[in-house]
């Protein structure tokens, strides 16, 4: 299989297997500048729903079918089975083919294995989501990552943080005044960087739960992006603008980069007031590069990390 960048995430939104809107949402005529989308059968659905849920995904993958697949403009395309269980079944429908992969709810050790039985179509591509208790532990997520690794970590474009779920194992929702880097998803999220990220791995960033408050979302943004995560969870078409304006890389950074990876590259050197060694900043250089081929560079002359209070009065519609 092709692997997809993680970059071409971008803002991820979900929605409900049971939403009547789906096929204009894939379609790309409803919400403008989507780069992906999970059509969820877990959490999003009622127990009681789930079968309605069913036919509703099996009548948009039908309609994907009937108008010649996908547009090249649509969004990524995920789905969010409820269980390993419900995975095999989905995996077996003929028209599977028009998904792009599925995100795995609670991924641990435990159910890994069932897991990769139930994914076998070799086209799908799999978001693990790490939202259970063992994910404080640094030894089950070092576990974990050598379980990942003996399997074929090629197939997982990225892996998900579920900050909810996480903050719900110790009893805790975020203050809607603070970015959830005021809690103790700032110690998970750093060590999942660290564990994970070191191994290849790509991370998103948990959703952030305010709608009002598009300052704290940009200051969230900017934790993201400095801990290394590639995209981000959106609950709201009004994130999504934010979130990819957040992930385009500045032009003082897209530049350093270049100079780090050309050939003739010094084995160190002085730029915009810093020191560049492309033998231990390569690897960064070359996530700048595929930030600004799927994200752009920012046509701003500010810093490097934020959004701009321009561009987000733009956003608002306010002059």
């Amino acid at each position: 299989m092709d692997r997809l960048s993680p970059y071409a995430l971008g803002a991820t939104l979900y929605m409900p297997a049971t939403r009547q809107d789906l096929p204009e949402v894939v379609f790309a005529q409803k919400i403008v500048g989507l780069r992906s989308l999970v059509v969820c059968l877990e959490d999003a659905v009622a127990e009681l729903d789930v079968n309605v849920a069913l036919l509703n995904l099996r009548g948009l993958l039908e309609e994907i079918e009937a108008r010649g697949g996908r547009p090249a403009t649509g969004p990524l395309l995920f789905v969010r089975p409820r269980s390993a269980e419900m995975a095999a079944r989905l995996n077996d429908w003929p028209l599977i083919e028009h998904v792009d992969g599925f995100v795995l709810p609670k991924l641990g050790l435990n159910n890994l294995r069932a897991w990769e039985l139930a994914v076998a179509a070799s086209h799908l591509c799999l978001m693990p989501t790490l939202e259970t208790p063992e994910v404080f532990d640094p030894g089950a997520m070092s576990e974990l990552r050598a379980a990942l690794l003996a399997g074929d970590a090629r197939r997982i474009i990225a892996l998900r943080i579920g900050g909810n779920d996480l903050m719900g194992c110790l009893g805790l929702r975020r203050n809607p005044r603070t970015t959830l880097y005021s809690t103790p998803m700032s110690y998970v999220i750093a060590m999942l960087s660290g564990i994970m990220g070191s191994a290849g791995f790509a991370l998103t960033g948990p959703v952030f739960e305010g709608l009002d408050d598009l300052q704290l979302l940009e200051e969230e943004l900017a934790l993201d992006v400095a801990h290394g995560l590639v995209g981000k969870t959106a609950i709201h078409p009004l994130q999504i603008p934010i979130i990819h304006r957040a992930l385009q890389v500045c032009p003082q950074d897209h530049a350093a980069a270049q100079l780090i990876l050309a050939a003739e590259a010094p084995a160190v050197f002085q730029f915009n007031g810093s020191m560049c060694e492309p033998a231990t900043h390569s690897k960064w250089a070359h996530a700048m590069v595929q930030r600004a081929h799927w994200h752009g560079i920012r046509d701003d002359a500010g810093g490097c990390s934020g959004v701009d209070l321009p561009g987000l009065r733009a956003i608002r519609g306010v002059a």
